[in-house]
């Protein structure tokens, strides 16, 4: 994994906010997926309330990329903590509809700040 290949996943006020790169390799949503799920796990002292993914600096999507990003959202939601996908563009949204993925409910917001908003964390 290179660099500019990262996920980032900072915790602010009980909330993870994950930001992906524009193309991220297969490799890099795998560790999407495990890092958010065992910081989920870890935190049993400041309970994690919310997850935020954001995808909106991401430019390249294929079916793997779009099918565990859906999974990652229910597989979040099953660990009793809201997940809210963030700025889903043209490319991803075409890729979810057209491979038939149903995001089930999982929320979605065109920012970050929208998504905290929904999830009732105050800016100050």
């Amino acid at each position: 994994m290179t660099h500019t290949d990262r996920v980032t996943v900072i915790q602010v006020r009980g909330t993870l906010i994950a930001t992906l790169p524009p193309h991220p390799s297969d490799s890099t949503i795998d560790d999407l997926q495990e890092r958010i799920l065992e910081r989920i796990n870890q935190t049993n002292l400041e309970r994690i309330e919310g997850v935020v993914l954001d995808v909106s600096d991401v430019q390249t999507v294929d079916s793997f990329f779009a099918r565990v990003i859906v999974e990652t959202a229910k597989m979040v939601e099953l660990m009793g903590v809201r997940p809210i996908l963030v700025g889903i563009g043209p490319a991803i949204a075409i890729t979810v509809t057209e491979l038939g993925f149903d995001l089930g409910g999982v929320q979605t917001a065109r920012s970050i700040d929208a998504a905290l908003d929904a999830l009732g964390i105050d800016s100050g």
